[in-house]
């Protein structure tokens, strides 16, 4: 209920009236106003009486929990022709669709006492179609943070850390594990380390400085996957806020990986526009290619990638994100080329003496060139619309990946509906087109169906 403007105005006296009577019209109107004065100030200590400052509303809570349980559902349909399919399906009954299912449950929780905070993030999955039953149980996400002071950080425990600007792809992003470009808000898991951050603000045009150092070991044990075992490995980011733009440079040294350096930034040019960037230099990089032969190469030499990208959004609420992604770490066309015609050469082989001699050796390179995205270059698109036709708490998105070398491409659409309190609805759809010998022309999928539904608590 609105509240009215109309407040009561002070009596006047008339023009036409005596002196006395102006004197007495003056006192009438003082005494009023102290009337008033008078009320208001009862009232106060009405409602001071009545309030109570009671400090254990305004503490935080020592222990935050909460997550999601997730389930999803989809249907594959097979491309019979590309090479993927061949070298997952050349063992096994031919098969028009391929049907998963999956459940999964993240938990997070924050536990705070004094100058310390234990944050952990676990995940359960199971996922299950006709090739494969996985389960994983493990945490993304657990370590112990000790701030001092509101410059000072020091974490340990693991942790998944962010470097980059970049929506799809982070080029700098040395110390994390790369992004699903189809499903970026994919949480991820990350490498136990030890981490700081040391942050200074100040008043001229250099705005703010962070400094955060990582050391990162890798074992048998530890981060086994993060590159080769038995090292300490030491990276750094500088972040600077200068004139309203955000720069960092980061470096990874010379370990389980090898070395490199990058820098990338962040400006908003307007209210509704904004461009970021990275660039990356690797040194002695290490790609192994094959040949459609089966002969394996290594070529050790210094890459460079690079990402440019936009953000905008319009009067309408409707948000673009387009990115341009140089991935000096990838392959070649003719390179991928190569590596299709090895599976074609397997499978005649396995078909006429029985051998997967070929196949197997395909399969022990999937990794590297089965993996997201492993071309050279990239052109990513995504347009989201908020609220559509007054349809509240709903957005319809569209997605397009495409490999500017082969002119292959992926195009996703999506249909999101989060009205239903803690409760998120997503049915998500991809078509991937290609000739043949080009990455999404070769894929095992040709299109798919996903339905998801998110529980909060």
């Amino acid at each position: 209920m609105r509240r009215s403007r109309n407040a009561a105005l002070p009596t006047r006296c008339s023009r036409s009236t005596t002196c006395r009577a102006s004197r007495i019209c003056a006192n009438e109107a003082q005494m009023k106003r102290m009337l008033v004065l008078l009320a208001c100030l009862l009232a106060g200590g009405v409602q001071a009486e009545e309030f109570k400052f009671d400090a254990a509303e305004f503490d935080k809570k020592p222990f935050e929990f909460g997550g999601y349980l997730e389930l999803k559902t989809e249907r594959a349909w097979l491309n019979h022709d590309g090479a993927l399919y061949k070298l997952n399906f050349y063992d096994r009954a031919a098969s028009d669709t391929l049907d998963r299912t999956a459940a999964t449950l993240k938990l997070d929780g924050k536990f705070t006492r004094d100058d310390f905070v234990l944050r952990f993030r676990a995940d359960a999955e199971v996922r299950r179609d006709a090739l494969t039953s996985e389960r994983i149980n493990r945490f993304d996400e657990a370590y112990l943070s000790w701030k001092p002071d509101p410059g000072f950080t020091l974490d340990v425990g693991k942790q998944a850390l962010k470097w980059g600007k970049g929506y799809a792809w982070n080029p700098v992003g040395f110390v994390e594990r790369p992004k699903d470009a189809n499903d970026v808000e994919l949480a991820r898991e990350g490498f136990t380390m030890l981490a700081a951050d040391f942050i200074r603000n100040f008043a001229g045009d250099l705005k703010t400085v962070a400094f955060t150092p990582v050391i990162l070991p890798v074992s048998s044990q530890v981060n086994a996957d993060f590159g080769k075992p038995d090292h300490l490995n030491a990276a750094a980011k500088l972040y600077l806020l200068y004139r309203d733009t955000d720069i960092d440079f980061t470096w990874l040294g010379r370990g389980s990986r090898s070395p490199r350096f990058g820098v990338d930034f962040s400006r908003n040019l307007s209210s509704a526009l904004e461009i970021h960037g990275e660039w990356a230099k690797i040194r002695d990089f290490d790609l192994r290619s094959v040949a459609a032969s089966g002969a394996v190469t290594s070529e050790r030499r210094n890459v460079t990638s690079a990402l440019l990208g936009l953000r905008y959004l319009t009067e309408q609420d409707t948000t673009y994100i387009l990115e341009y992604y140089r991935n000096g770490t990838g392959y070649s066309e003719h390179q991928t080329r190569d590596y299709y015609q090895l599976i074609d050469n397997g499978l005649a082989q396995f078909q006429a003496t029985g051998s997967d001699a070929l196949l197997s050796k395909a399969r022990q390179l999937g990794p590297s060139y089965a993996r997201a995205n492993p071309g050279e270059r990239y052109l990513y698109l995504r347009a989201s619309q908020k609220e559509p036709f007054d349809i509240v708490y709903f957005t319809p998105s569209l997605t397009i990946i495409t490999n500017l070398d082969d002119r292959s491409y992926s195009l996703t659409p999506e249909l999101l509906y989060t009205g239903i309190t803690n409760l998120d609805l997503r049915l998500r759809a991809s078509w991937l087109s290609g000739k043949a010998g080009s990455e999404f022309g070769e894929k095992q999928n040709a299109r798919k169906l996903e339905l998801m539904a998110r529980f909060y608590f």
